[in-house]
């Protein structure tokens, strides 16, 4: 079977949930996101773009509903022995099944935490679930609940990061060997994406980025594949993929001579750094450089690492509005006590 963990880590991270369940007074949990069955159950599949359902009880019962392409794949790559299937045909409706299941599973009158937030759910799919339900249970938005739990990684998992990492540095020397003058970017890309697969790796979440010429700036991919000009400027952003798990990464390549815009770039990078956002304005922060960084609209996965490192180095975290920080959001991390009060109060205005 294509299981990448033991049962044991399933089972502790099934106890894990159970108890967040409980603990937010929840009796049940649907699941639409494909990275939280993959990681509860090991269910792996991209049919998560149609409808499909994953529920897990405080009982500890586990019930996936799925249509009949994704039978065997559950099978094969997941530990749920509870598999239901849906039939993808005019006038099917997979929410009211669904629901027939959350009652054979008592759970009527209960309080259902719900995946809202999730490729697989879309807002037609969302509408039909709350007018399904709307009677049976009462649903509550927990589309993060098993993202907070992700963030700590197990060792099984540091593993694959590592890996990942490792297949994400052998792109990045295809990469190198085939960026010259003359070469088509489709050929750095397929060089680039079998070292990740003859090292063993996946296919990413999200496609390689390259461009080059006009096409140099641009952050997101698009389908002109040319070839590089005697002087030109190459962007690449890819992943090291292994088991799923990304270590991803993006390198500018200057083509031929380098013009004089480009040898700035070092010079304009340094100015960048103050003020900065993200990781670098972090490390700037632990190590006494500035006194405060705020950010807005974070996920958990963004600043839940970086709360013991801040903590551990004498700041203070918080949302704006002097919550946890580790729910994230709008956050606010100060050198001290007396400076976080201060930026609290100039921040109080933008919370109206």
């Amino acid at each position: 079977m294509a299981i990448h963990f033991s049962k044991e880590e399933f089972s502790e991270r099934k106890s894990k949930v159970i108890k967040e369940l409980k603990k937010q007074n929840l009796d049940g949990l649907l699941m639409f996101r494909q990275e939280s069955m993959y990681w509860l159950t090991g269910y792996d599949t991209f049919g998560y773009v149609y409808f499909q359902c994953l529920i897990l009880t405080t009982k500890g019962e586990l019930v996936l509903l799925t249509r009949a392409p994704d039978l065997r794949q559950a099978q094969n790559t997941s530990i749920i022995e509870d598999i239901r299937i849906w039939v993808d045909e005019d006038k099917s409706k997979p929410v009211d099944q669904l629901m027939n299941i959350l009652s054979e599973l008592n759970l009527e009158k209960s309080n259902l935490g719900v995946e809202y937030e999730a490729y697989g759910l879309t807002g037609r799919n969302a509408m039909r679930l709350n007018n399904s339900l709307k009677n049976f249970a009462t649903l509550h938005d927990k589309s993060e609940l098993i993202s907070f739990l992700r963030v700590v990684k197990s060792p099984t998992e540091i593993v694959y990061v590592k890996k990942a990492a490792e297949l994400a540095d052998k792109a990045m020397d295809a990469a190198w060997k085939y960026a010259h003058a003359g070469q088509n970017e489709s050929k750095i890309l397929a060089e680039m994406q079998g070292a990740i697969f003859n090292g063993g790796g996946d296919y990413p979440a999200n496609g390689f980025i390259i461009g080059s010429g006009k096409n140099a700036l641009l952050c997101r991919y698009q389908s002109e594949k040319r070839n590089l000009d005697e002087v030109d400027q190459l962007s690449i952003e890819w992943a090291g993929t292994y088991k799923h798990y990304h270590s991803a990464m993006f390198r500018t390549i200057p083509i031929g001579k380098v013009n004089e815009k480009q040898k700035k770039i070092p010079e304009v990078l340094k100015l960048m750094q103050f003020p900065c956002s993200d990781a670098l304005s972090y490390a700037h922060f632990c190590e006494g450089k500035i006194d405060a960084v705020m950010q807005c609209q974070n996920k958990i996965w963004d600043v839940h690492a970086l709360i013991p490192i801040i903590s551990a180095a004498g700041g203070i975290a918080s949302t704006w509005n002097n919550k946890d920080a580790k729910y994230a959001g709008n956050v606010l991390f100060s050198a001290n006590k007396s400076i976080h009060k201060k930026m609290l109060k100039l921040l109080k205005p933008a919370l109206k």
